[in-house]
């Protein structure tokens, strides 16, 4: 089911399951007037939930909290039914969005409180300087469709924690979750400062063209169509974009965590996952052993259309689109003289691919230069970790990497070497997890931070400068009209002694200086 078949009339959007193609539910597609006339009320309200404070917004925050786990079981219903995800996948985007609501509730106060620098010019001695964060009145949050609950977690939840209102445009692939997201904050009579906007691209054009800052997430070819419109309005944006991420498997790792964790890293939510591991590079005395272990990992794999039973590990792809794409990187990779151990070809019921190990592959196939996003892991034998670091950087991508090795030394000095945003050592997407640092990818990965401790929370903030008196202010400061010379010297004399070095802190210059 590609996006554009779930539109069956001008007005309403039809989603269906992935898995069997039956109809889930309906959206409207709302137009440029509706979106603007939501974020015009969403304007009204905000200067309210600002004026709340961290604390006061915090209430509102955990009490979300509460609906949330509260209404978990069938959060996770509506996620399977809209992205034929297994219940083990689904599952996690209701808890970790709990997860979220407590990390930027409590943290918000401190990360949001007034710095308050002492002056390095001693022009402003005199001065009390305090920086002050104030949020950005309408935040735009356009969301993918591979975690539909989750990622409006992601990003909503920190600028309403700073004190924005949020407009959310989820993806027309998966919108029910979004409005079971949007519902929850309405359902606990929380104040009208979350609002959604259902639709395609027109949608999500007249969000941009209606707030104050932009946060994307998706591919990199739609990501800089939005960062073209951000500049035409001069508009501040944040971009998490593709990935291509490798896994670096050297010759002292502990195969059997790096077989395991390499097989739950590229597979999880059937590869389609931003920090997905897409490319393998292993050394050549450990890549027959390592292989075997991946294939045999991957081939054990239970494939299927879950209930609420927990019984299959891999799920379907969220569109026919998505099989198609994964089905032409493995069909060129093998016609090219890669060959598929395992998997290799769609299942032949609605949108499921066999999860699939590629060997013998080369770095110049699509399986290895294009995003994936789906269950596949091509493996490729290297020398030693100066040509995995080599070709794990030869990418267009940054995003995140993996490093397996029994020398966590060695993995943290690999991992420099690494030109991505993230790395795990002897882990896979586990930064993913960790709210206090940051998630940002690097060259066309995207542009600034995710999220990721106090820079997750600011991103969504202007700072402001306020200088005020520390002392008793006289008529006149030192710079003042009328321009006096013994004023102006004194005033620079200070300046210069305060940052120049030896006799020229004086005013004279060192013997041999040039005049």
């Amino acid at each position: 089911m590609t996006a554009t078949e779930h539109k069956t009339d001008a007005s309403t959007i039809v989603v269906r399951n992935p898995a069997d193609g039956h109809v889930v539910g309906a959206v409207p597609i709302e137009t440029s007037d509706t979106v603007a006339a939501k974020a015009r009320e969403l304007r009204l309200f905000q200067p309210q939930w600002e004026a709340l404070g961290p604390r006061g917004r915090k209430r509102w925050l955990l009490k979300y909290q509460d609906w949330v786990l509260d209404n978990a079981e069938r959060i996770i219903d509506v996620v399977q039914s809209e992205t034929g995800k297994t219940r083990a996948d689904a599952s996690g985007e209701p808890t970790v969005t709990a997860s979220l609501l407590d990390y930027w509730a409590r943290h918000a106060e401190r990360f949001l409180a007034d710095e308050q620098p002492r002056s390095f010019n001693p022009l402003a001695m005199t001065k009390k300087l305090t920086t002050t964060y104030r949020p950005y009145p309408v935040v735009g949050v356009i969301t993918p469709w591979n975690f539909p609950f989750l990622m409006p977690g992601l990003d909503t939840i920190p600028a309403l924690a700073a004190g924005a209102a949020v407009l959310l445009k989820p993806s027309e692939v998966t919108p029910l979750s979004a409005v079971e997201f949007v519902h929850g904050w309405t359902e606990i009579g929380a104040p009208p400062v979350l609002a959604l906007a259902t639709g395609y691209g027109d949608t999500g054009a007249a969000v941009i063209a209606n707030v104050d800052f932009v946060q994307f997430t998706g591919s990199t070819a739609t990501g800089k169509k939005v960062a073209v419109a951000c500049a035409e309005r001069l508009l501040p944006y944040s971009l998490e974009l593709g990935g291509k991420d490798p896994a670096l498997v050297l010759a002292d790792a502990d195969l059997e965590r790096a077989a395991n964790g390499i097989a739950w890293g590229g597979m999880y939510n059937a590869g389609q996952v931003c920090v997905s591991v897409e490319r393998v590079y292993v050394e050549a005395p450990v890549y027959d052993e390592f292989v075997a272990k991946l294939t045999e990992n991957v081939r054990r794999l239970r494939q299927g259309q879950d209930d609420r039973n927990f019984k299959f590990d891999v799920g379907a792809l969220a569109t026919s689109k998505q099989r198609d794409i994964v089905q032409r990187h493995v069909d060129e990779a093998v016609a090219a003289g890669a060959r598929a151990v395992t998997g290799g070809k769609p299942t032949g019921t609605g949108t499921f691919f066999e999860p699939t190990v590629l060997v013998d592959v080369d770095q110049s196939m699509s399986c290895m230069t294009e995003e994936t996003f789906g269950p596949t892991l091509p493996v490729v034998k290297v020398a030693d970790e100066d040509e995995a670091i080599r070709l794990a950087n030869d990418s267009v991508y940054g995003l995140s990497a993996t490093v397996w090795t029994g020398d966590k030394d060695r993995g943290e000095r690999i991992a420099r070497r690494l030109d991505v945003g993230a790395v795990n050592i002897n882990d896979a997407i586990s930064n993913a997890f960790a709210y206090d640092i940051p998630m940002g990818g690097w060259k066309h990965s995207g542009v600034g931070t995710r999220m990721g401790g106090a820079a997750g929370l600011l991103k969504y903030c202007r700072p402001q400068a306020i200088t005020a008196p520390r002392v008793p202010t006289p008529t006149k400061e030192l710079l003042w009209y009328p321009v006096s010379s013994r004023r102006v010297k004194f005033a620079l004399g200070l300046l210069r002694a305060s940052a120049a070095r030896g006799v020229r802190r004086l005013g004279i210059a060192p013997k041999g200086a040039a005049r």
